[in-house]
């Protein structure tokens, strides 16, 4: 699976598991009309955690005032209350390390989409959310300085929301290099996001995930290509997704380039929630697992749910319609999960 990284990005120093794993399910419905669950992507990479407890907050503030929905609401998996989860989030982000000296880092963090996310992790757990460009590298420490007038404060663990992809894109020159044994901690490594991605997919063989192939072990074009979805590996929030691709779509990508894509069986997400609006909505469950440093096991932590009525899920599609985004699922807090 070491193959999944480019060579540019091999960082040294990959831990036997990340912290983090996201699993993202499609809402479907079997032959016989039943609910099942679609393995659509999963990720080594953190996700909203710290927002959802937001989301779940506000929720709960509203349908509390909602006749005989006065209770206690639960978003938590493997008997977590609130304070449960946040302490075991907070063991995952931080490790044994003090606040100061852990950071969030992506690319320009208040513009982006997950910006939000970033502020409740200052609110919870009192990590500030840095760009790469302002990391001060001396020897193999990386430091950095909040403003101008404080001293340097050492960088002892990395919370990873950086999208190498994105850096490419954006033309932005990192001032360290992956591949340096840097003295930091990553929670999580950067490698896990090449190799817990659509790059897994076509290695598992299970009824809840959908055939799934790399486009240069095809000999030859599928007879029909519309079954399938065109996805690029390691792109980020739907980036270059192509839900009805053309056998032309598939000749135009050079063989060179080929391994960094892959056709994924097309999913038929069910309209199984009504709406207000004219019709109902698609559904995709988006399941969080966390693993502390030493553990053996990953932990169910939390849910985020995203509504569509379009062909896409995401915050870059269905701008125009109602009854679409991201929420979470919740359930009465006594109801063990």
């Amino acid at each position: 699976m070491k193959a999944a990284v480019p060579s540019a990005y091999r960082a040294p120093g990959l831990q036997e598991l990340p912290q983090f794993l996201i699993l993202d399910f499609a809402v479907v419905r079997d032959g016989d009309g039943a609910l099942r669950p679609k393995l659509i992507e999963l990720q080594g990479f953190p996700s909203l955690m710290a927002f959802e407890v937001m989301q779940r907050d506000a929720w709960v503030e509203v349908i509390r005032q909602i006749p005989g929905l006065d209770r206690e609401w639960s978003s938590w998996y493997s008997g977590r209350d609130r304070d449960a989860f946040l302490k075991l989030a907070r063991k995952v982000i931080l490790g044994d390390h003090a606040p100061e000296q852990v950071v969030l880092m992506d690319l320009d963090p208040p513009t982006q989409k997950t910006a939000v996310d970033f502020s409740a992790t200052k609110t919870f757990f009192d990590v500030d959310a840095i760009c790469p460009t302002d990391v001060i590298k001396r020897g193999k420490r990386l430091y950095r300085r909040p403003n101008a007038s404080q001293h340097e404060i050492p960088i002892e663990r990395i919370y990873n929301r950086l999208i190498m992809d994105e850096v490419e894109r954006k033309g932005t020159t990192l001032p360290f290099d992956l591949r340096e044994d840097l003295d930091v901690e990553w929670a999580p490594h950067p490698n896990w996001f090449f190799i817990w991605s659509k790059y897994s997919l076509p290695f598992l063989e299970h009824p809840a995930v959908p055939k799934t192939f790399f486009l240069s072990d095809l000999s030859q074009t599928p007879d029909d290509v519309t079954r399938y979805v065109l996805k690029p590996l390691f792109s980020f929030a739907g980036g270059g997704v192509n839900v009805m691709p053309s056998a032309a779509d598939l000749n135009a990508i050079p063989r060179e380039h080929r391994s960094a894509w892959c056709l994924q069986e097309k999913v038929e997400y069910a309209p199984v929630l009504p709406t207000t609006d004219d019709g109902a909505a698609k559904v995709e469950l988006r399941m969080m697992f966390l693993r502390p440093d030493g553990e053996k096991d990953f932990i169910a932590a939390e849910n985020l749910c995203r509504l569509s009525r379009g062909t896409m899920f995401g915050v870059d599609f269905n701008k125009e319609l109602g009854w679409v985004g991201s929420t979470v699922g919740i359930w009465p807090a006594d109801e063990v999960v």
